[in-house]
């Protein structure tokens, strides 16, 4: 990280990443757990964020959705998420170092070491696009929200990111924090390739979108 002189106060600066920070929801709604529900379903029905249905059903396990659940699903306020934002921060740790943060999913903060420009993908776990091994990453592990391919040349795997910008509404909307474990013919250079929950033909609806990545400690 180059050196700065820099005051000991701390540097804001606030960039517009269609992010937030604020209240996305004024008002919620209760929904009973059927057979097929799935949280991800649950976000496109009701046309919300993943991330917004995860947070106000903290205590719920995603993966075990039982009949007759009750889970609270937020109603979305388009003024209020229309204000969001998302927060880059450097502040100086002293007059010879800065440390970088960018607040993500949650309102964390996050250590980054260096922010980088892509062009994002999505995949899903149809066969067809993962070279007939199924929904498995590179490492063997079972593709899940977070799982995403890369140029190992660009970003080494195993590099743990936070990726926003997109827009997508099967994925958290202020962004994803995402580890590099999985690869790809097609993902060389400055490219990402984000697995989504769904069928091989949404997966492709996400199109091809530019994406900020922030590189984590």
């Amino acid at each position: 990280m180059r050196k700065s002189i820099l005051a000991s106060a701390a540097i804001a600066i606030t960039v517009a990443l269609a992010a937030g920070t604020g209240t996305a929801h004024a008002a919620t709604k209760i929904h009973t757990v059927s057979a097929s529900d799935t949280f991800w379903k649950l976000s496109r029905q009701y046309k919300v964020s993943l991330q917004s249905i995860l947070d106000a059903n903290k205590g719920v396990n995603p993966q075990n959705l039982r009949i007759g659940t009750r889970l609270t699903i937020p109603v979305r306020d388009e003024a209020a998420e229309s204000k969001q934002e998302a927060v880059v921060t450097m502040k100086a740790a002293s007059a010879e170092s800065e440390t970088m943060l960018v607040q993500g999913p949650g309102g964390y903060d996050y250590s980054f070491t260096k922010q980088i420009n892509l062009q994002a993908t999505a995949y899903s776990a149809d066969p067809s696009e993962n070279g007939g091994w199924g929904a498995v990453d590179y490492f063997g592990n079972k593709l899940k929200i977070g799982t995403v391919a890369v140029d190992p040349n660009v970003i080494p795997l195993g590099t743990k990111l936070y990726i926003t910008g997109y827009d997508y509404i099967g994925l958290p909307k202020i962004g994803i924090i995402a580890t590099a474990s999985d690869t790809g013919g097609a993902i060389k250079g400055n490219r990402v390739d984000i697995f989504v929950p769904g069928s091989r033909q949404q997966a492709l609806s996400f199109g091809i979108q530019n994406v900020k990545a922030y590189i984590l400690k």
